[in-house]
């Protein structure tokens, strides 16, 4: 372990040495791919002893969608949790040890959302130390990060906490970039731009492939990338996840600060111990979640709007509202009635690859 931090922290401390200019900049992407391989390591150690079946840290996923909190210590994460679960939460206590972090589920429009506590990831995680690496690995799979940062010193944090997740392949508001990569058996590196590069050149891109032992390959970059967009790619294990920044405490501050905040992209200031803003913040929560309800109508009865049946964006069909419910449902599935946006006329006939919109109303005829 200790021999992959080393080399860590040697390279950073040649990346810091190294002035900018043309013909280093492919020597920085070099250096750049050691690291992301480097760092790879720790997040996903090559084989051998893993940790015994005592060691999981891993949460049931339970609800529709799930929101990790990631903040330094005494920034009122806690306060923020307990009180947004106790305002809006219909669970009261958790079963939970301190092992696995379920801190709790609120409804929220008729969606279950589950609020994981990610405790200790800044304490130098990436580098493996302390519980960081499960704890990533919970990270990875939120719908939705809350960075809770203390409003008196927030960018000093913010850039810590965005770098370890950054090192964990976790990237944030951002997507995956444009660039097309695939490995050939032979042919040599092929590179192809749709439009001027001002940092990678075929030097550069053939130097971070080399690095990766990849030396037959087309690449195309479709709008202008950095090496570590490349680095992304090539690696593949990387996760685009939305994040809101909340800035806590803000009950400390004057009113002209809080305006400036306001103006901050994916920023939300609260008070976690007075809950003030709370309903900004769940608002805010719920556009970056851009989850769907679709109601569901038994034949000859009102359509239930209490209980919704919830899908991520990406994934609305028809089909896949039966996959939620029942596996074995789209097995008798005939058609599907459905009033809403989604359909020119209510309600309409609809097959199984219909895309369903937020608010729908549906009801499925069998076979």
């Amino acid at each position: 372990m200790s021999g992959t931090l080393a080399k860590i922290a040697e390279i950073e401390a040649e990346m810091a040495r190294t002035q900018k200019n043309k013909a280093i900049a492919h020597h920085l992407g070099l250096l750049k791919a050691r690291l992301a391989k480097l760092r790879r390591e720790l997040i996903t150690p090559k084989g051998g002893g893993g940790g015994g079946p005592g060691e999981g840290f891993d949460v049931a996923k339970t609800g529709d969608a799930r929101i990790g909190f990631v903040g330094f210590p005494s920034v009122g994460k806690s306060t923020l949790l307990s009180n947004l679960a106790g305002v809006y939460s219909e669970v009261a206590a958790y079963e939970f040890t301190t092992l696995t972090t379920v801190p709790g589920v609120i409804r929220y429009k008729g969606a279950k959302i589950q609020l994981l506590d990610l405790p200790g990831i800044i304490e130098g995680a990436k580098d493996g130390k302390g519980r960081g690496r499960q704890v990533i690995a919970v990270a990875r799979t939120c719908n939705l990060i809350l960075i809770v940062l203390d409003v008196l010193k927030p960018l000093g944090h913010k850039k810590i906490i965005e770098n370890e997740l950054e090192g964990f392949g976790i990237r944030l508001n951002s997507k995956p970039p444009n660039i097309g990569f695939k490995k050939k058996d032979k042919g040599g590196i092929n590179l192809t731009a749709t439009c001027p590069q001002s940092e990678l050149d075929a030097e550069t891109v053939k130097s971070i492939l080399a690095e990766y032992k990849i030396h037959n390959a087309d690449v195309t970059l479709r709008s202008d990338a950095t090496a570590d967009d490349l680095i992304d790619v090539v690696e593949g294990n990387r996760v685009y996840i939305p994040c809101i920044y909340v800035l806590n405490k803000i009950d400390q501050i004057s009113i002209e600060e809080l305006d400036i905040i306001y103006k901050v992209p994916h920023c939300v200031p609260i008070s976690a111990h007075h809950r003030w803003n709370f309903d900004d913040l769940l608002e805010k929560i719920w556009d970056y979640l851009k989850l769907v309800r679709i109601y569901t109508k038994p034949k000859g009865q009102l359509p239930d709007y209490t209980s919704p049946v919830v899908l991520p964006y990406s994934r609305t069909t028809v089909e896949d509202f039966c996959m939620k419910i029942h596996k074995n449902l789209i097995k008798e599935f005939k058609y599907a009635l459905v009033w809403g946006l989604s359909v020119k006329h209510n309600p309409q006939k609809v097959g199984k690859d219909h895309t369903l919109e937020d608010e729908d109303v549906i009801q499925i005829v069998k076979k």
